[in-house]
Parts: structure tokens; C-alpha cells; sequence
């Protein structure tokens, strides 16, 4: 089974063919393939790939399944002995996505 690290959003995953996963917003649409060329790890049946950053000619390709945002976190500021109260929410927005094929030098 082939592995893969990959960064997205400032954020590393650790993903494997036919996976799904929800990333950062990403800016395509649905049904667009993708392709991550920021491979920070490559893992095959036999060999392990590490990179110094980035893994080169190692790429890993996902298909974009749907857009949405996450549940609401809410929040609360406060000033002590000021009567001073403000309440905030805020929902992140999300791309989730499918891995389809992860290519290895």
C-alpha cells in the first residue's frame, strides 16, 4: 500500500490511495482533479522516500468531492470590572477530497 505526506494548507496529512479527508478551503471546483507536488514523504511496498524538503518527482493526485463549512466554535471576550462582553462564532470553511493516485519517483 503506497503512503504519502503531503502539505496543504499549512497543514501536513498523512495519506494513503482511496482516502478521503477534509483540507483547507481550496479554490476548485467539484469534480476537479488536483495535484499536491509538495511530497514531503513517500512510502511504497519496498522503498521510503524522504525529502530535503520535498520528495522530487513524487506527486499525489485527489479528485475534489464537495465544499462546506465545519460546525460553529463560539467564543467569548471578556474585560474584568468593565461590563465589557463580546461573543463571536466562527465556522470554517472546508474542501474535501478523495486520493486517487499516489506517484513515487
Amino acid at each position: 500500500m503506497k503512503k504519502a505526506v503531503i502539505t496543504t494548507g499549512g497543514k501536513q496529512y498523512l495519506v494513503h490511495e482511496g482516502q478521503q479527508l477534509k483540507v483547507e478551503k481550496l479554490a476548485s471546483k467539484v469534480d476537479e482533479k488536483l495535484s499536491f507536488k509538495t511530497v514531503l514523504l513517500a512510502i511504497s511496498d519496498k522503498t521510503t522516500d524522504i525529502g530535503q524538503p520535498g520528495v522530487t518527482k513524487a506527486s499525489v493526485e485527489a479528485k475534489v468531492l464537495r465544499h462546506g463549512k465545519l460546525k460553529k466554535i463560539t467564543g467569548v471576550k471578556m474585560k474584568a470590572k468593565k461590563r465589557n462582553r463580546h461573543f463571536y462564532g466562527h465556522r470554517q470553511p472546508f474542501t474535501e477530497i478523495e486520493i486517487s493516485k499516489i506517484k513515487t519517483a
